[in-house]
């Protein structure tokens, strides 16, 4: 059932993305580079970088928030899959260094990475990427704080729809 669910998601996201209109294609690569990553790390990655490339020609787009975002944290699910570590913290903390956007600045980041990271006993970059966090997700009403306190008690925190978004 899972997979039935990915192929058509894949398939939706796929028309948008090739749509010629190209703020659709932009829209759409975040989800399509995150469906892909255990599903296909090497198209995960050219997704990741073609949406990184395109927030580069739209920094003022309310979307580029996102696409740094998402870019670099599917890059570094990628890394961490291939067994690089450290350039998955790498990854983590440019994704962490984003001004924010409409979504993250409410809902939050992605955990994702970052809860990969701590299950490999990484939580320095962690705790930096939550400090990244801070600077622009105003509104977590201190689940920030409370992860970091967690993190710094050899936890993994419950990150909720933090995995979702």
């Amino acid at each position: 059932m899972k997979s039935t669910i990915i192929t058509a998601l894949l398939l939706c996201i796929s028309l948008a993305v090739e749509s010629h209109q190209p703020n659709q294609r932009y829209y759409a690569l975040a989800d399509l580079a995150k469906a892909e990553v255990d599903r296909s790390a090497s198209q995960a990655r050219v997704f990741a970088k073609e949406l990184l490339h395109l927030s580069t020609v739209e920094p003022k787009d309310w979307n580029y928030g996102n696409a740094v975002h998402f870019g670099n944290m599917v890059l570094g699910q990628v890394a961490l899959r291939e067994g690089d570590i450290d350039k998955a913290e790498e990854y983590l903390l440019k994704s962490g260094a984003t001004e924010g956007s409409p979504q993250l600045n409410s809902f939050g980041p992605n955990m994702t990475l970052a809860k990969e990271l701590l299950e490999a006993n990484r939580s320095d970059a962690v705790l930096e990427y939550f400090d990244l966090c801070a600077t622009f997700w105003k509104l977590s009403r201190g689940r920030l704080d409370e992860w970091r306190q967690q993190v710094n008690l050899g936890e993994i925190p419950d990150f909720g729809a933090n995995l979702r978004y």
